[in-house]
């Protein structure tokens, strides 16, 4: 009798997990495939590896961090996707940007890297507010994006200090001083800013502007007169000539500890 009990518990309770299992029925503490934890490698959701990557210099949803705003149109539509991907992967030598793919030594696969640059165009560009809109050239090499046909056939020279001079005193002086060390939005020219920016982070938010701190774009500087992509070339050419390089030397006993650092 006992034994005819224990089997036909056994059988009961076979038959409530089957039927469990059968209704996809949630059992208690089991996760959900939105909880289930996954490797860095598989996730895929744009939201989830802006947050765990960018949104720490960048902001929560691309706005209002300690670095540039990336959900800014203008920005999109400006910068290439190859130039993002770049700088995913890569990182920026000089700046605090570092390497995020797995052949750099970070842990993005080429898929995530991907996946953000899209996600970010996906949720944030705004191609439509910048038809007609001739945009400056992403890069004075020539890179440019493809709203950038018209202006692209019209290769500027090379930006000179001296000519950016002028320029300088033209767009900029009013908000930074006559010699870029003061006025009422502060110093462009100090060494602590401009060592940790490269030539074309200077010329993106030349062009770009900062809409989150107010900084005009390249039509703003001067009402009515946007600036060209000659003066645009000249005055990041005068911001770079500003750039002190200072030659640290390290000490032999803590060079392994800046190893890292790098």
């Amino acid at each position: 009798m006992i034994a005819r009990l224990h089997i036909g518990l056994a059988a009961s309770v076979g038959l409530a997990i089957t039927m469990l299992t059968g209704c996809s029925a949630r059992l208690p503490g089991r996760p959900n495939e939105a909880e289930r934890w996954r490797a860095p490698a598989e996730i895929t959701d744009f939201n989830q590896l802006y947050t765990q990557n960018c949104a720490g210099c960048h902001g929560v949803g691309g706005r209002l961090g300690a670095a540039r705003s990336l959900n800014d149109p203008l920005y999109l539509a400006f910068v290439t996707d190859d130039a993002m991907r770049q700088a995913i992967s890569k990182g920026r030598a000089g700046t605090n940007m570092p390497a995020f793919s797995e052949q750099a030594g970070g842990h993005l696969t080429d898929q995530q890297i991907e996946l953000i640059v899209n996600g970010m165009r996906a949720h944030w560009s705004k191609p439509d507010d910048f038809k007609g809109v001739e945009l400056p050239r992403y890069s004075v090499d020539g890179s440019s994006t493809a709203t950038n046909n018209d202006i692209a056939t019209k290769a500027p020279q090379a930006g000179d200090a001296s000519r950016g001079t002028a320029t300088y005193k033209t767009y900029c002086s009013s908000c930074h001083g006559s010699n870029g060390d003061g006025g009422s939005e502060g110093s462009i020219v100090d060494p602590n800013f401009l060592n940790l920016v490269s030539d074309q982070g200077l010329r993106t938010t030349v062009v770009v502007g900062r809409a989150d701190i107010g900084k005009p774009d390249w039509r703003g500087n001067v009402p009515g007169h946007p600036m060209s992509a000659q003066e645009i070339n000249d005055v990041v050419a005068w911001l770079a000539a500003r750039r002190q390089r200072t030659n640290v030397t390290v000490s032999k006993v803590d060079h392994s500890a800046c190893l890292n650092m790098k």
